[in-house]
């Protein structure tokens, strides 16, 4: 099952690519409908070559434990032939292949593997193969671009609530006397370590010891999703801490937070993708 929807535009074409566990998946139908005959004839020309169905037959023995090598052998050696007839229905139920899907509906057709929609592109019309690496390169560094604003915003968020955190910190725990020492460093120290146990499970030396070729610290290799909770945690240990909770039971609430929350982000947003393929 497809987890995400999205197209782009290559020559005139507007191609659908879908986002699976295995990765992007590009329509070889929309591909197809650049070319001259219909685009079911021409998937089925490419299932008549033995060079194409070589590659295919590569591509699953390199990326699915589950391949049927047996059959794909006979396949292999009948491809060719003036009466071979393979379809993509046949290929994947003989082979248990994953690098292509074909179903019905509304977003339907067949689809292929990144790796395997471009080869068929290749083969179908080199220029037009071109533009679609390039659209599809074009795709990917814009949605690095978004993920990383994202990120820059949710982390600099989490910077901004840190002043709020520390101040509750110094504020409910911190002796007057130690202000501004090395001493107040530990209790600051003491309780972002307390955050980093909630949301990562892990303190910051504990994570520098299992990474240790790692550049930055704990914070800078988490997600956007994990910098948002973060900041939310850092408001609300600042409440317990006024509220006088102990340690063990602000850890306890803390992480039950973090993890109800990242629920409800990991919900929303398939939800979210969901709603895309209706």
């Amino acid at each position: 099952m497809p987890n995400k929807q999205t197209t782009i535009q290559v020559q005139g074409v507007e191609v659908r690519l879908q986002q699976h566990d295995q990765g992007a998946y590009f329509s070889l139908t929309d591909i197809a409908s650049h070319g001259r005959a219909p685009a079911n004839d021409i998937i089925k020309n490419y299932l008549r070559n033995r060079s194409n169905i070589e590659f295919l037959g590569l591509w699953e023995s390199f990326n699915n434990p589950d391949f049927n090598s047996v059959d794909f052998h006979r396949i292999r050696t009948e491809t060719g032939l003036s009466d071979f007839i393979l379809s993509v229905k046949d290929w994947i139920d003989l082979t248990n292949a994953i690098g292509i899907t074909s179903r019905a509906g509304r977003y339907g057709g067949t689809y292929a593997h990144q790796e395997i929609a471009v080869q068929f592109a290749s083969w179908l019309n080199p220029s037009f193969y071109l533009y679609l690496v390039r659209e599809f390169k074009r795709l990917k560094e814009d949605e690095a671009t978004l993920l990383q604003t994202e990120w820059n915003l949710h982390r600099q968020l989490a910077k901004t609530n840190w002043h709020i955190h520390s101040a509750a910190v110094r504020e409910n725990l911190v002796p007057l006397i130690d202000w501004n020492t090395s001493k107040e460093a530990i209790y600051q120290a003491s309780e972002a370590d307390l955050l980093n146990l909630a949301l990562f499970g892990l303190t910051a030396r504990e994570w520098k010891l299992a990474s240790p070729e790692a550049s930055g610290n704990i914070r800078d290799h988490a997600t956007a999703e994990q910098l948002l909770i973060l900041s939310n945690l850092q408001s609300l240990n600042s409440k317990l801490l006024q509220w006088g909770s102990p340690k063990g039971q602000r850890l306890e609430i803390l992480n039950r937070t973090a993890r109800e929350q990242m629920e409800i982000i990991i919900r929303t947003k398939s939800l979210g993708e969901i709603k895309k393929l209706k």
